[in-house]
């Protein structure tokens, strides 16, 4: 490669590596912390913290929720939800029986479910917090973080993938000056399967 062509892939490939490395710096922190706390999770305590509560559901809400069988809990029990129980559902699908209505509510660094009684109107919630590095582990494995939270860790993954392969190419470009660029390449490859072959059962 003439000193030109490689003048310009360099730029080139600069340009990108700090690009990309500047897009996936806290993302890549976010996710080498958590890589370490799941890791560590059995060593790490955290003590959940549990909610309880209980109501009873007025007549007419309780009418409005027995004339449907299927789908998200009607508007007027959603808005009473929220409003006296501090109890926010978003529209989400329930699981209907004969007997209750059940709701289950997950997300990402806890858990909460609700349960009505479909004859008596009983209101039965309960809402788990795990704690904060609860919450960023999940962040880091997409547990119950949505749709759009997934495509970002998509987009992050593609662009943690752009700056390791400008690195790549920047050190190909580099490789003669530095003797020891391919050895240590070399032995990040080889390594972990070294690992994997010996150490794990």
């Amino acid at each position: 490669m003439d000193k030109k062509a490689k003048a310009r892939w360099l730029k080139q490939l600069h340009q990108w590596h700090w690009v990309s490395s500047a897009l996936c710096l806290v993302c890549m922190v976010l996710f080498s912390v958590t890589g370490i706390t799941l890791n560590h999770a059995a060593q790490i305590d955290g003590e959940p913290k549990v909610e309880e509560l209980t109501a009873t559901l007025p007549e007419p809400l309780l009418a409005a929720l027995n004339r449907q069988d299927q789908g998200a809990l009607p508007q007027s029990l959603r808005d009473w939800l929220s409003q006296d129980l501090d109890i926010g559902v978003d529209g989400r699908e329930a699981e209907w029986s004969g007997q209750e209505v059940y709701l289950a509510m997950p997300r990402a660094g806890g858990d909460a479910w609700l349960a009505i009684d479909r004859s008596s109107g009983e209101v039965l919630y309960e809402n788990t917090d795990r704690g904060w590095i609860a919450f960023l582990n999940d962040l880091h494995k997409g547990r119950d973080t949505g749709t759009v939270w997934r495509w970002f860790i998509d987009i992050f993954a593609v662009a943690t993938l752009l700056f390791a392969f400008t690195g790549l190419a920047l050190m190909f470009l580099h490789a003669r000056r530095r003797p020891a660029t391919w050895p240590v390449t070399a032995l990040g490859l080889v390594l972990p399967w070294l690992l994997i072959a010996f150490f794990m059962h």
